[in-house]
């Protein structure tokens, strides 16, 4: 991928679209299930470091981000959309692609498109653990040239959750909190092109959680389905690190969520400005679990 960015999107009138599709879930039913589930805890699918789960679910996200540029600042706003279908409860395989818009130079059209195969090894619902193992493939030469790049990017990676319901009863208001990571090395086929090592961690409170499980403080809808969190997805290669801190929210319920962050760059080398992402999210396997969101396989 030319462009540089680590996760962005597109212009504010794209994200409209994004809101009219999160007014769909704001009326349904509450939290009752979703597809990343230790225990007592869900995990949301958060908009930069991926989830420890595996489901059956949509994803689409916009945003907007300016980072360094050959000739300055550069302006990169885009629209990502990614699939995922469940082969079996544990197992599930994901296509993506990301539409951007550029300018310095001026550029738009599809990045390369990516494959992916996630495997959820293992959960623990005592100690609302999950951990996950999967490898993407952003394959060369299947977007616009003046976007993509024209050598392949293949990224194993490790996904893994952690949930704090387990603490002890004089520390229950802490138990909403849960930590989720992913790390794993992005490796290239483009002659002399550059390795990296991708890794970041979020850090969420979910109040779902904290009214459902610690004690009902009597939060109104819609408020007592947010999570508040924060993303650090980071990026290292060259010698050089790069990433930003993503302060957001999402809205979740048993059929989707609807998310909405800042980003803040760490440094220079990763932007001079504060982005935007905003999430719509589906989950299959809740809105049609015996239909397009059962797994191919029981």
């Amino acid at each position: 991928m030319q462009i540089q960015a680590t996760r962005s999107a597109i212009p504010l009138r794209a994200a409209s679209l994004v809101a009219a599709t999160a007014s769909v879930f704001l009326f349904a039913p509450s939290l009752a299930s979703a597809h990343a589930i230790a225990g007592n805890r869900i995990f949301p699918s958060t908009m930069a470091v991926d989830d420890p789960g595996v489901g059956d679910e949509a994803n689409l996200e916009y945003g907007h981000q300016r980072v360094p540029g050959d000739s300055g600042d550069q302006s990169i706003n885009t629209f990502d959309f990614e699939y995922d279908k469940l082969i079996t409860s544990r197992l599930a395989v994901s296509v993506d692609g990301t539409y951007a818009m550029q300018n310095n130079p001026r550029a738009r059209g599809f990045d390369n498109f990516g494959v992916g195969l996630k495997y959820l090894l293992y959960v623990n619902d005592e100690h609302e653990f999950m951990t996950s193992v999967g490898v993407n493939a952003e394959l060369g030469g299947t977007g616009s040239r003046a976007i993509a790049s024209n050598f392949s990017t293949i990224s194993p990676t490790i996904y893994a959750g952690k949930g704090m319901g387990d603490l002890p009863a004089s520390l229950a208001y802490l138990r909403p909190i849960a930590i989720t990571g992913e790390a794993g090395p992005a490796l290239t086929t483009g002659a002399g092109q550059p390795n990296a090592f991708n890794y970041g961690f979020t850090v969420q409170y979910s109040l779902p959680y904290l009214q459902q499980h610690v004690h009902d403080i009597g939060l109104p809808q819609p408020l007592a389905n947010v999570i508040p969190l924060v993303e650090i997805p980071l990026s290292r290669s060259q010698g050089q690190t790069t990433g930003t801190v993503n302060p957001g929210f999402i809205w979740i319920n048993r059929y989707g969520q609807f998310g909405v962050e800042a980003q803040l760059p760490i440094n220079h080398a990763s932007g001079s400005h504060v982005g935007i992402l905003v999430q719509a999210h589906i989950f299959f396997d809740d809105v049609a679990p015996t239909t397009i969101g059962k797994p191919l396989f029981q």
